[in-house]
């Protein structure tokens, strides 16, 4: 395992009725796939070496002993093979017949688990066969020439690099108290199915919900293979269902209603998963009380690298038919912030300055809607443009022509005499555009902003992203600086999208042109002059870096908990062709640096609304010493 990934795979064979031999060459073939293809983990359905459908042929001796005729095949062919394959067969113990799980690697049984729950309802008749795990007494036994050890104590099985596995078998998940509920707070970090489910209109919906939620709720990974066709159609229809989850997320479905043999094949995060475990501390409350036996697998060879999941260059973006539902509700949010900050302080007049970039234009889509909730006059809002040394004839006109079509009270301060006094006050000589240069212009505006706000009886609006925060691309005591930042949970590469959706609302199809044109214009501070053209010269993605590299970073930073190394390999399948491993390596860096030293602004940030999994806020999500040392993450980084 490497990067905290397991290679796993559920896998339908073609089968048989009651034709172990059969049944076994197919098994055997998929294993020998699996194990090319650097597979740690394989699951097969329920029952998988007899076929599901044996019905009352389960009550004969010649089934059962094939069927351990069958696992001896299967031990003696997996020999020398590393993948761990868990399989499904009917196993006699003394007087009593059990549906089990057996688990294989090397030529050696790990171990058996019976099924917990039976069902005997519906087309169901399993009771007639099988007794339940709950009535195991703990006892020794021989299968296929295996002494095993059997209980009905649950068991956690956890491979040479520690990645732990429980197993249930198709009902169990369905029960009100899934044996999965255990394992996982026990400490499986995966949970593997094997299950015969057959099919009817309206339930793969629900058991894929099933599957998702329960992955979710146990924060696990989890493989669930189900028997297809072969399987007898007497009188139900059996379409094959082989899926993986991690945490709530479908990661891998294979099709349903085939004729073939088929393997889905996927990695499932365990590091991931465990450091979203350590964050959860419902899960640490639940895990009090739950137990399970640890049976080791075998040691195995060093496997090759492979990454087999998508990584999104854009995590933070709502993906496919969610983009739009997503959006609105992300507005929804920051609209509702505001609309309780200004009711709760009986304020109906909001400050808010507009350069006719990306943040102010969100900030104040926001003002307007939630002025408009409150059926409070847009004249309450005042959008305050201060054009500066480096404003262009764009971006300025693009902040008016906002503030005319909205209807909200506009006003013009050019900061220019201001700053040039403040420049002689303190001895510069306005020439250098050094950081005092920009910096004495951005606290210019924000003490502009803070004074009309007392001039009116109205609070200063934030525009600053939640990318800016993260890289303390603000300046301290500046644009750093408001009452309310509605915009401080909302990532740079998301305020782009949002205001592309806002653009298509009929609420604003008046500023449509300007707000298409918004995102369009290269992301600046405009705090150095033009170039000769009239142009902006001062581009912020080429003095800190491309913003969706660094939000990249920052969601895998923080949301997952990832190092350095992970981040990095993680960035180079995500952007492969985009961005080199050098570029990526730079900016990588610069974002740790950064992070680390500018957690002094964070730790004193105003009031904002979290929309998202991530959050920098100092009172919620993000608690961090000002002085923290980042020499760790930047000595990793160095040795990429």
């Amino acid at each position: 395992m490497k990067y905290g990934l397991i290679k796993v795979a559920a896998a339908i064979p073609g089968v048989r009725v009651a034709d172990v031999n059969y049944n076994v060459e197919q098994m055997e073939s998929l294993i020998a796939q699996a194990e090319g293809r650097g597979v740690e983990l394989l699951v097969f359905p329920e029952l998988s070496l007899t076929g599901y459908t044996c019905q009352d042929l389960f009550r004969l001796q010649m089934l059962t002993d094939k069927a351990e005729e069958g696992l001896l095949k299967l031990l003696d062919f997996t020999r020398k093979l590393d993948v761990i394959s868990v399989v499904g067969l009917p196993v006699r113990v003394g007087s009593l017949l059990y549906n089990c799980a057996a688990v294989v690697q090397r030529g050696c049984l790990l171990g058996i688990v019976a099924k917990t729950y039976l069902p005997n309802y519906n087309e169901f008749y399993e009771k007639r066969w099988f007794a339940s795990a709950t009535d195991l007494q703990e006892q020794d036994f021989y299968i296929a020439g295996t002494p095993v050890h059997i209980s009905s104590e649950p068991q956690i099985f956890r491979t040479c690099d520690g990645v732990c596995f429980g197993i249930e078998i198709c009902e169990d998940v369905w029960a009100p108290l899934p044996p999965s509920n255990n394992l996982a707070l026990a400490g499986a970090d995966i949970v593997v199915n094997l299950s015969a489910s057959d099919e009817l209109i309206g339930k793969h919906d629900y058991l894929f919900s099933l599957l998702a939620q329960q992955s979710a709720r146990m924060i696990c990974g989890y493989v669930y293979a189900s028997c297809g066709f072969g399987e007898s159609t007497q009188d139900v229809v059996y379409g094959g269902n082989a899926m993986i989850f991690e945490n709530g997320r479908c990661l891998a479905e294979g099709r349903r209603f085939d004729v073939g043999a088929q393997m889905q094949i996927q990695q499932i995060d365990v590091e991931r998963l465990r450091l979203e475990r350590q964050n959860n501390t419902t899960f640490r409350t639940a895990q009090d009380g739950a137990h399970a036996k640890v049976v080791e697998t075998k040691l195995v060879e060093p496997r090759d690298f492979e990454l087999l999941r998508p990584v999104s260059p854009h995590p933070f973006i709502p993906q496919g038919t969610q983009m739009e539902s997503s959006c609105e509700e992300i507005l929804n949010i920051q609209t509702m912030g505001l609309c309780k900050r200004l009711q709760h302080t009986h304020c109906d007049k909001a400050v808010i300055g507009i350069s006719g970039g990306l943040d102010s234009t969100l900030a104040l889509l926001v003002v307007v809607r939630a002025f408009d909730k409150l059926a409070l006059s847009r004249k309450g809002i005042i959008g305050i443009t201060m054009p500066g040394f480096g404003t262009t004839d764009r971006t300025h006109d693009n902040a008016v022509s906002l503030m005319q079509t909205l209807g909200i009270t506009q006003r013009e301060i050019s900061i220019a005499k201001a700053v040039t006094q403040h420049f002689e006050d303190i001895g510069h000589d306005g020439q250098s555009h050094d950081v005092t240069y920009e910096n004495s212009q951005a606290r210019e505006r924000t003490q502009i902003l803070m004074d009309v706000a007392n001039q009116v009886g109205g609070m200063v609006i934030g525009t600053g992203d939640l990318s800016e925060l993260a890289l303390g691309w603000c300046t301290y005591n500046g644009d750093h600086m408001s009452m309310y930042g509605v915009n401080s949970g909302v990532p740079k590469t998301l305020v782009q999208y949002l205001i592309r959706y806002a653009a298509q609302l009929p609420d604003f199809e008046a500023q449509r042109a300007v707000l298409i044109d918004v995102v369009d214009t290269p992301i600046s501070p405009e705090l150095t002059p033009a170039d000769a053209d009239g142009n902006i010269a001062q581009k912020t993605e080429d003095l800190v870096g491309p913003y969706e590299l660094h939000d990249f970073f920052l969601y895998y930073h923080l949301r997952a908990g990832f190092r350095p190394s992970k981040i990095f390999m993680l960035a180079q399948h995500a952007f492969g062709g985009k961005y080199g491993d050098e570029t990526i390596k730079k900016w990588l860096t610069t974002f740790f640096r950064r992070f680390f030293n500018q957690q002094f602004k964070r730790s004193c940030l105003p009031d904002g609304p979290k929309v998202g999994s991530v959050s920098l806020s100092p009172r919620g999500d993000w608690r961090m010493p000002s002085d923290a040392s980042g020499a760790l993450w930047l000595k990793e980084c160095e040795e990429l």
